[in-house]
C-alpha cells in the first residue's frame, strides 16, 4: 500500500512594474491622482484582472490527502503496538468509499474457527448450484457452527459439501487466491487480505452469492452466542449493526501459544458499511488474545474514522 503526504501550495499574482514590486488591484502610486487615474494606473488594474484567479486542490484531491493522513498515522500506531505484543495483521474495507487498508495483510495464520464462514459461503453457493435452498439437514448443522462454533457440526458439514477438494474449489470463486484449505479445517490458513474479500462477498450484490444466501450468511453471524460477540462488535456504537465470526485455538506445535482472530462487518444505514478481519498468533491466553485483536481494531476506526 502507498502512502502519502498531502500538502496545499498556494499561487501568488506578481504584477509590477520596473522595480519588480507587487501592484494589487485598485492600488496608486505615490505619484497617482485620486481624482483622474493615469493612463498606467488603469492599465496596470486591466493586467491583474485578466489574471487566472489562484485555485487550490479540489475536494476529492483533499479526501484523499486527509485519508493518506490517517493511513500513515494508523501505521505508525499499530507498528508502536507491534513492538510489544504478539504478531497481528489487519485489513479494513470501507464499502462507502471503496477503500482498503491493510497492515501486514499478505502474512498468513490459521484461521481456526473464522473458517467456518469460509465453509456457509460453500455450502450456500453448492445449494445455488443445485437450484435449492439449504436443506433442513444443512441448516441444522450451519447454525451451531456459526452461532455457538460448535466443532462437531463444522466437522459434519466440512465432510458434507467435499471438503479439502471442494472447499478449495469454492475458494477460487470466491477469489480467495491466498487460502489454503487443510484436511483438518481448522489449520487453514489464510491472510486479512482474503478475510476482507470474503466478508465482501457476504454483500456483494454482483457476486457469486445470490440474495438469499446473503441474507442467510446476515442473518447467521448477526445471531452468534453472546459469549462470542467479542473482536469485531468491540467497535461498533450503539444503533450500528454487526456480523461476526471468531476464532481461537491453542496447539502444542506453538508452545501452548493461542491463535486468535476475528472477522465480520459493521454497518448503520448510509453512514457506516465496513469490513474488518484481524488475525494473531504467539497470544499467551484467549483472553490476552481477544485483547489484543480488539485494540488493534479499535485503533482502525480511531484513525481511519469511518
Amino acid at each position: 500500500m502507498v502512502f502519502g503526504g498531502g500538502g496545499l501550495i498556494y499561487a501568488g499574482l506578481n504584477d509590477g512594474g520596473p522595480d519588480g514590486g507587487s501592484i494589487l488591484p485598485g492600488a496608486l502610486s505615490a505619484g497617482d491622482s485620486t481624482t483622474g487615474p493615469s493612463a498606467g494606473a488603469v492599465d496596470t488594474a486591466a493586467d491583474v484582472s485578466a489574471s487566472p484567479s489562484p485555485t487550490g486542490p479540489s475536494p476529492e484531491e483533499l479526501a484523499k490527502a486527509e485519508r493518506a493522513k490517517r493511513e500513515k498515522q494508523l501505521t505508525a500506531a499499530l507498528k508502536k503496538l507491534t513492538a510489544s505484543s504478539p504478531e497481528f495483521s489487519v485489513a479494513v474495507q470501507d464499502k462507502k468509499t471503496g477503500e482498503t487498508y491493510a497492515y501486514r495483510g499478505d502474512e498468513k495464520y490459521e484461521t481456526a474457527s473464522i473458517v467456518k464462514a469460509q465453509i456457509l459461503a460453500c455450502m450456500l453457493l453448492k445449494d445455488q448450484d443445485a437450484g435449492r435452498d439449504p436443506s433442513s439437514a444443512e441448516m441444522t448443522l450451519a447454525k451451531p457452527m456459526i452461532q455457538l462454533s460448535d466443532n462437531n457440526a463444522t466437522t459434519s458439514l466440512f465432510t458434507r459439501i467435499g471438503g479439502k477438494t471442494a472447499v478449495g474449489k469454492c475458494n477460487k470463486r470466491l477469489g480467495l487466491t491466498e487460502t489454503a484449505v487443510n484436511t483438518s479445517w481448522g489449520l487453514t490458513r489464510t491472510t486479512v487480505d482474503d478475510q476482507i474479500k470474503l466478508l465482501g462477498e457476504f454483500v456483494d450484490t454482483k457476486g457469486p452469492l445470490d440474495a438469499d444466501s446473503r441474507k442467510t450468511a446476515f442473518k447467521l453471524m448477526n445471531t452468534v452466542n453472546a459469549a462470542q460477540d467479542w473482536g469485531v462488535p468491540a467497535i461498533a456504537k450503539s444503533g450500528e449493526t454487526f456480523t461476526v465470526k471468531n476464532g481461537w485455538d491453542t496447539r502444542s506445535a506453538d508452545g501452548g501459544l493461542w491463535a486468535v482472530n476475528t472477522i465480520g462487518r459493521v454497518t448503520d444505514g448510509d453512514d457506516v458499511d465496513v469490513s474488518v478481519a484481524v488475525l494473531s498468533h504467539n497470544n499467551k491466553s484467549m483472553q490476552s488474545g481477544i485483547t489484543l485483536v480488539e485494540k488493534v481494531a479499535k485503533l482502525t476506526r480511531q484513525y481511519l474514522k469511518y
